[in-house]
């Protein structure tokens, strides 16, 4: 199963490399990571998708609070969890394709961003599930190049993870 945990850690060098071989030292495979700087520049939120148990969640989560730049840690249930990846994708659009993949990118909600005579690129911001299904109708066209970020989540509702 999925579990998406979010770290608040001091905004020191080194920190992402503790966290990551804490996970390479279990044999914890990092499906999707992201991180970046919070309100406090002083304090940035690491956002890491693994697959494993509750009980691997359960020790993964005690580990990481025994590092000393860790500030807070929480695993987002599924039922809570509003997350978000970003898309860049270069597509070949010859003139006669252009219409559909205006039309896809319009119904996906999908943001033009680059266009040239012979390709379109596009940004989509979603759910992991939604990029997948986007990938899927754009593939026909041919992929020139594409990258996606990392998983970046907050919980919902007014409960949030703070210094």
């Amino acid at each position: 199963m999925k579990h998406t945990i979010s770290i608040l850690v001091e905004n020191h060098a080194g920190v992402l490399s503790r966290i990551s071989g804490l996970f390479s030292r279990r044999g914890f495979n990092i499906d999707s990571l992201a991180v970046g700087v919070t309100d406090d520049p002083s304090v940035s939120r690491v956002t890491l998708v693994a697959d494993g148990d509750d009980y691997m969640v359960e020790q993964l989560e005690k580990q990481l609070n025994k590092l000393v730049d860790v500030i807070r840690v929480r695993t987002i249930p599924q039922e809570e969890l509003i997350s978000r990846e970003l898309l860049l994708v270069k597509i070949n659009a010859p003139a006669e394709k252009r219409s559909e993949i205006m039309t896809i990118a319009e119904i996906t909600g999908a943001k033009v961003v680059d266009i040239t005579t012979s390709t379109i690129t596009l940004e989509i911001s979603d759910r992991t599930e939604k990029l997948a299904n986007f990938e899927a109708l754009i593939k026909p066209y041919g992929i020139k190049e594409m990258v996606r970020t990392g998983t970046i989540a907050l919980q919902r509702g007014a409960d949030a993870i703070k210094r």
